[in-house]
């Protein structure tokens, strides 16, 4: 997608997004320094486009495009990051014969930063997700699974801070419950922490201690449940802390046409945005700094 048509596009369904939570009309206070967030969700193995014929999705996805935009983007920004929220494996019979190895090589081929875990990522238990960390040249971030005494101690890491055009982004990663949703004998030992609890942590530590510009927290809990509003989400997670900037969510397969904004326990704006599933959508969100502080962020869906 180029620019213009990207701009175009953003600016009739997107608008401009203030750090107080109002919506912008003009582009006069674009800031000095621009970082551009890609990101993906519940790709679930798919690494080919969908038929022409199919009932839901014809003719969208297929990781080869997805690698043409992420392409184009970067050579628009190079300050880009890109992260996944989780669920790469399950879902065709790619995961089933190589069991995570070429989603994980084709993520690295697309130069993924960093994902956080999900449900699914246990299919072949906690010995098949080790069995395929080699092939994965990017970071796993899960802060509310504590592996220590499983054979994945060691593998994941609770955050990374990465340096972008002289901006610190930190992003942590937390996960949904996996009693009930996962076989205990395939997560084994993997003890599961409050993710709210957690994140108001990791955001504090991230923000206040590390001096972060930006907080990512990239979150396998699912957007909302309305029926049980308590139930650990991303709607929940931004209400119930302070520090993050943005919540990219995964799990409920969301489909979001831009970021929604929630405010969270001090009434500051928080972004959160969900693409979906399968990879037939590329989540951009792109902050723009002004002598290091926060100015405004724009958002957009892109089919892919």
């Amino acid at each position: 997608m180029r620019r213009r048509s990207f701009v175009k596009n953003t600016l009739s369904s997107a608008g401009f997004v203030s750090l107080g939570g109002g919506l912008l009309t003009s582009c006069k206070s674009f800031s000095k320094k621009h970082i551009t967030i890609l990101h993906t969700n519940d790709v679930h193995s798919h690494i080919d486009p969908f038929p022409q014929d199919h009932a839901s999705f014809p003719n969208l996805g297929g990781l080869a495009r997805r690698a043409t935009l992420i392409s184009e983007i970067r050579n628009e920004n190079p300050n880009t990051l890109l992260l996944d929220a989780g669920d790469i494996f399950q879902g065709t019979p790619y995961f089933n014969f190589y069991g995570g190895e070429l989603e994980f090589k084709l993520m690295s081929a697309l130069k993924y930063d960093a994902a956080t875990i999900g449900n699914h990522d246990f299919d072949n238990g906690v010995d098949g997700l080790l069995a395929q960390m080699p092939y994965a040249n990017f970071d796993f971030l899960s802060a509310n699974y504590d592996f220590s005494n499983t054979v994945l101690d060691g593998f994941t890491a609770p955050s990374k801070i990465f340096e972008v055009d002289g901006l610190k982004v930190g992003v942590f990663g937390v996960g949904i419950a996996l009693d009930g949703l996962v076989t205990k004998k395939l997560y084994k030992e993997t003890k599961y922490l409050d993710p709210v609890e957690i994140a108001q942590d990791m955001s504090r530590e991230l923000k206040e201690d590390k001096k972060c510009d930006l907080v990512i927290c990239l979150s396998h809990l699912g957007y909302e449940y309305k029926n049980d509003p308590q139930t650990p989400s991303d709607v929940l997670l931004a209400s119930k802390t302070e520090n993050i900037d943005l919540i990219i969510g995964g799990h409920t397969h969301t489909f979001l046409e831009r970021p929604v904004i929630r405010n969270n326990r001090r009434d500051q704006a928080v972004l959160i945005n969900q693409v979906g599933c399968y990879g037939i959508n590329l989540g951009r969100i792109d902050f723009y700094f002004e002598d290091s502080k926060k100015s405004n962020a724009e958002g957009i869906s892109i089919s892919v």
